[in-house]
Parts: C-alpha cells; sequence; structure tokens
C-alpha cells in the first residue's frame, strides 16, 4: 500500500525532497537573510524615518527585490542536476517530466513563501503603533505569492535551459526585471501600445492587487504567466532528452 502510494505520487516525493534539500544548504539561509536585511531597510526606513507605520512602500519594491532573490534561490534546481546528470537518472524513474517539474515548482513556491514570513513581523508593528487598512495589506500578501509563483516558474525554466547556474541566474533575473519595470517604459509609447506593455508588466498587476481590489483579470495574468512557463520547462526538458 506505501509502495503504490508512493509511486502514484512521485511529484510529491520530488517536492518534499527539494525542500530537504534546501533547508540544508547554507546558500538558502544566505540568501534569505540577505532578503530579510533588505526588506527590513525598506519597512523601517518608512516606519522610523518617514513615521508611517505602514507596509506600502515595502510592497512596492518587493517584485524588484523577488526578481533578484527568487533566481538565486532557484537557479540550481535543474542546472545543477543537468551538469551531474543526476537528471538523466532521474527520468529513467517511473516518473514524468511534468511531475519532476511540478514537484519542483512546488517547492521553489514553498521556498519563496518562506521568504515573506519575516516581514509578517513587520505588519503586527504596523498595527501595534498604527492603523494600517489591512486590505491593501492582505491584498499584498496575496499579490505576492501569485507574483512569487509566476517568478519560481520563469526561475525554472531558465534552470532547465542550461548547466550553468550563473547564466540561469542572470536569464531569470533579466525575465523577471523586465516584467518588473516593462510599465515604467510604457508612458513614451501611444495609448495603444502603452496598455499592451502594461498589461504584460507584472508590476502593474501586482499593484492592482496590493490596492485591495481582487480583479479577475490580475488573476488570470498571473494564473496565464505561471502556466506558460511551466509548459515551457516541461518542453525544454523534454528536448534536452531528445
Amino acid at each position: 500500500m506505501t509502495e503504490t502510494k508512493k509511486i502514484k505520487s512521485p511529484a510529491k516525493v520530488i517536492f518534499l525532497r527539494e525542500l530537504k534539500s534546501y533547508f540544508s544548504s547554507p546558500i538558502a539561509y544566505i540568501v534569505t537573510g540577505l532578503f530579510v536585511l533588505a526588506s527590513g531597510l525598506l519597512f523601517f526606513n518608512t516606519f522610523f524615518l518617514a513615521n508611517r507605520a505602514e507596509l506600502r512602500n515595502f510592497f512596492s519594491l518587493l517584485p524588484v527585490l523577488f526578481s533578484f532573490f527568487i533566481p538565486a534561490l532557484t537557479m540550481r534546481m535543474f542546472a545543477e542536476e543537468k551538469k551531474s546528470t543526476s537528471l538523466e537518472t532521474l527520468l529513467t524513474l517511473p516518473v514524468s517530466v511534468s511531475q519532476v517539474v511540478m514537484g519542483k515548482f512546488w517547492a521553489a513556491f514553498v521556498c519563496s513563501a518562506v521568504l515573506l514570513v519575516p516581514s509578517l513581523f513587520y505588519a503586527l508593528a504596523c498595527f501595534i503603533f498604527g492603523q494600517p487598512d489591512i486590505g491593501p495589506m492582505i491584498g499584498g500578501y496575496l499579490g505576492a505569492l501569485f507574483l512569487a509563483a509566476a517568478f519560481c516558474a520563469i526561475s525554472l525554466y531558465a534552470s532547465s535551459t542550461t548547466k550553468n547556474q550563473i547564466i540561469a541566474f542572470f536569464v531569470a533575473f533579466a525575465i523577471c526585471i523586465i516584467l518588473t519595470l516593462l510599465s515604467n517604459f510604457a508612458i513614451f509609447l501611444p495609448g495603444v501600445f502603452a496598455n499592451f506593455i502594461t498589461y504584460l508588466s507584472a508590476f502593474s498587476h501586482f499593484e492592482s492587487i496590493c490596492r485591495g481590489i481582487i480583479d479577475s483579470r490580475d488573476i488570470v495574468y498571473f494564473l496565464t504567466l505561471t502556466s506558460l512557463f511551466i509548459i515551457m520547462t516541461i518542453r525544454s526538458i523534454k528536448g534536452g532528452q531528445e
């Protein structure tokens, strides 16, 4: 019975293996520590210097932080296994490429969500020393999870295309930061093109959710972006087998 369950849920086995590998790696703690330091500076700059008990500044720069730190967390997931040829060994087992990718994706998503945990103390400080609007705060965390999922999928795709972790990092970072900053260039374009570029921007959709207004267009955007890069990752792995 136990063996049957294991065979039926290889994605779960891979998910648990990746989580164990993540939390046993010193790089993960270094990346998490640097993220906490960077996000803490953003929050306390507003909290003490601007004398405002809110997370608006933290959430406004979160896409930029995620563009750097999520690729740093996930760059090894496929690149390292391709370099050591352990990925080929893994795919000889009774497990599909889709299950491998989804197992790694959910592990990457959970690891990225862990980055947000320390910021809950910032939220607590806001409620202790001020009266923040809870709607935008909940929207900010919800948007952060959607953003993390999309950036994890992008980073996994980048990692699946190369055996070099550094190249995987820079490819993922480039895609994520372009999607983050895309809306900044929309003002230089004609109306129709500006609207199209703004829609493609991850930041514009994240910002919309951060206002506390849940729009189906924003959710569809993040789900589509995440699904697209997961499919591209699956095809990239399959292409590498041929």
